[in-house]
């Protein structure tokens, strides 16, 4: 993936690969369990149970409204453009943010899906490997989309695999 900045838009740059494996892991979220994120660790609220549910009921219709625009930003071929060497997706400021997040929930949801290891060495299973890839590669996107934001232009090993040049 390669990313430019222009004023106000920020230009993703995708080979077929990328596109496939960006779409993959988008298909993904949410991945942090619900009951990963309690209201308070200490307990000491009035009305736990009543405000934990509140607390879900609003994780719940969040993730609806990203899942669903995540969908509308995959099947949107006016956001998809042919480029020589693949796929272009153009961008806002706010968009970036937004899927900062999302990937954000799928990375670390797939590293509590995966035990919340200290060392990533997951046991060969179909789903670990499923889980470690899904963290390592939304990482990468972030860190692409993280670079686009600090400062411009990302090319080369800063934004992760790379498509042949436009």
């Amino acid at each position: 993936m390669r990313i430019v900045r222009k004023p106000g838009k920020f230009y993703l740059h995708f080979n077929t690969q990328e596109k496939l494996l960006w779409l993959e892991v988008l298909e993904l979220y949410p991945r942090v369990p619900p009951a990963h994120l309690p209201l308070s660790k200490g307990g000491r609220l009035p009305d736990q149970p009543g405000n934990q549910q509140l607390l879900e009921e609003a994780l719940a219709e969040q993730r609806a409204k990203n899942k669903r625009q995540i969908e509308e930003l995959q099947a949107d071929p006016r956001r998809w453009t042919q480029t020589k060497s693949g796929f272009g997706l153009s961008l806002s400021r706010a968009e970036v943010e937004w899927l900062l997040q999302v990937f954000n929930d799928i990375r670390v949801g797939s590293w509590v899906r995966l035990g919340s290891p200290e060392e990533l060495a997951p046991a060969p299973t179909q789903e670990n490997l499923r889980g470690f890839w899904a963290m390592e590669l939304s990482g990468q996107f972030q860190a692409g989309l993280l670079g686009a934001l600090e400062g411009g232009a990302i090319t080369g090993a800063d934004s992760g695999p790379q498509p042949a040049q436009d």
